[in-house]
């Protein structure tokens, strides 16, 4: 009976925690809800400065043919995808020269500081440095 009684406590624990993850991971979270911090974004500058600005320029405008990644030419082509798509895309076609050598926390960092560069605010905590960790938050181009 008592065995009983323990597996029903860790299957409740268990559906709970479940029910917990999926809040989060769809929580209606924006990058207006600030999905990164300050300091990821300064150490987003510097990861930035050695491996995009290159290709994207130092003000992250573009260059021939690399894309803006700031502005209404990047927030169009991101707006309703997720922090995870853009991390995604960054860690597995950047840089160019070298597509997927940026580890989890340099690719979270650049990210970080897109985002501050196109005016999303920060947080307290840093975006995470992998995509499963990032649910669902949307990228949206105007604040909800």
């Amino acid at each position: 009976m008592m065995m009983r009684k323990s597996l029903m406590v860790v299957a409740s624990a268990m559906v709970l925690a479940g029910s917990f993850a999926a809040k989060a991971q769809s929580d209606g979270r924006t990058v207006w809800d600030g999905t990164y911090s300050a300091a990821q974004a300064t150490r987003g500058k510097a990861v930035y400065a050695a491996n995009c600005a290159m290709c994207h320029g130092e003000t992250l405008a573009g260059i021939d043919v690399a894309p803006p990644l700031v502005g209404s030419a990047f927030l169009n082509n991101w707006n309703s995808t997720t922090t995870a798509d853009l991390f995604t895309r960054i860690h597995d076609t950047m840089p160019l020269n070298n597509p997927g050598s940026l580890g989890g926390r340099s690719v979270s960092d650049v990210e970080a500081y897109i985002f501050q560069m196109n005016g999303f605010p920060a947080g307290t905590i840093d975006l995470p440095p992998n995509p499963a960790m990032m649910g669902t938050t949307k990228i949206l181009s105007t604040k909800p």
